[in-house]
């Protein structure tokens, strides 16, 4: 599988014109977004509890989180925000993908947007 990046704008819902943006890795084994602490922090988004994450080497660790609107691929969703420190590469995860009605071709390393977003389980 190739490595996918795409452009991304997290904003303080609280305060909107408060923007970080940057590439972020596409990471479809993550199910949250992760970014460097000092980014975060930058536009006044402050932890709302914290998440005990599983790791690819199998390992858990606890991490802090909070909510912001993670803009991209000109959809904006709201969703949880894993804390990094240092210069961890910020992760896209899958939550915000499907959210948005994107998926992953890891084939041509591209994002593409779906005709609709899945609503499963809803009936007219």
């Amino acid at each position: 599988m190739g490595i996918t990046r795409v452009n991304v704008k997290i904003k303080n819902p609280a305060e909107p014109n408060r923007v970080w943006e940057g590439p972020f890795l596409v990471d479809t084994g993550a199910i949250d977004c992760l970014v460097p602490r000092q980014y975060l922090e930058a536009i006044g988004l402050e932890p709302k509890g914290h998440r005990t994450y599983s790791l690819a080497d199998g390992s858990a660790i606890t991490m802090d989180v909070t909510v912001g609107e993670i803009e991209f691929m000109d959809e904006t969703v709201g969703g949880t925000i894993v804390y990094a420190e240092g210069d961890a590469e910020p992760l896209l995860g899958v939550t915000a993908l499907e959210s948005a009605g994107v998926e992953v071709d890891p084939h041509n390393q591209t994002l593409n947007k779906l005709p609709f977003v899945r609503l499963r389980g809803f009936r007219l």
